[in-house]
């Protein structure tokens, strides 16, 4: 009997659940096809229906993480609203709670920061680094739209702003995916977010 669509989509899911707890406890290197089939209950048959080989399903754990980041972003960008500095930073505290509230984005985030794309994980690295630089440039929208609306100096550099506020986010998300419990979102999130806004605005306001 074929499978319907549903089931078909229930068993990738499995699959990649099962190789996220794999490459999460022993590594992506350290992983095999077997040990993925018997962590998600299903044959080797069944993985190489949905995916070729490991590296597929090692970028495909990446598309999980970064397509509903990407969609969540152009949805806020449809909305022009009149303040796109308060837009931007209400969409960074709603990234940060979502991640928190999703333990598995967390887990396949936690896998991407320690990747070091070695080995036949390198055929990946530029794509999954333009991929990054793409969402970057939808960062850099809020900033023009700022300045547009004569509420940043003129003389702002959207993409400079946009790389601080990323390497501010990456730092933030470092501390709490280490597990050194320096950082916690629901306690601090909020806060940290707000202190950088405030900071920003601070230094790069539009002089009246």
């Amino acid at each position: 009997m074929r499978k319907t669509k549903e089931e078909a989509q229930k068993t990738k899911e499995k699959i990649l659940t099962g190789a996220l707890d794999c490459f999460s406890e022993q590594g992506y290197f350290n992983t095999s096809l077997d040990e993925i089939a018997k962590r998600a209950a299903v044959t080797r048959g069944a993985i190489y229906w949905h995916f070729k080989n490991k590296p597929e399903i090692f970028d495909a754990l990446h598309g999980l993480l970064h397509e509903p980041f990407i969609q969540l972003i152009l949805e806020d960008l449809e909305h022009d609203t009149e303040e796109p500095i308060s837009q931007l930073k209400l969409l960074c505290i709603k990234l940060l709670n979502n991640l928190d509230e999703n333990k598995t984005k967390t887990r396949i985030m936690k896998l991407f920061f320690e990747c070091d794309y070695s080995g036949h994980l390198a055929q990946f690295k530029k794509t999954h680094q333009d991929k990054k630089l793409n969402s970057l440039k939808l960062f850099e929208q809020y900033f023009e739209r700022a300045i547009q609306r004569k509420q940043l100096n003129p003389k702002t550099d959207p993409q400079i702003l946009t790389l601080t506020l990323h390497c501010f986010l990456k730092g933030l998300l470092f501390e709490y995916l280490s597990g050194l419990e320096l950082i916690n979102i629901k306690k601090d999130g909020t806060k940290l977010i707000n202190q950088f806004f405030e900071g920003l605005n601070q230094c790069h306001k539009a002089k009246p």
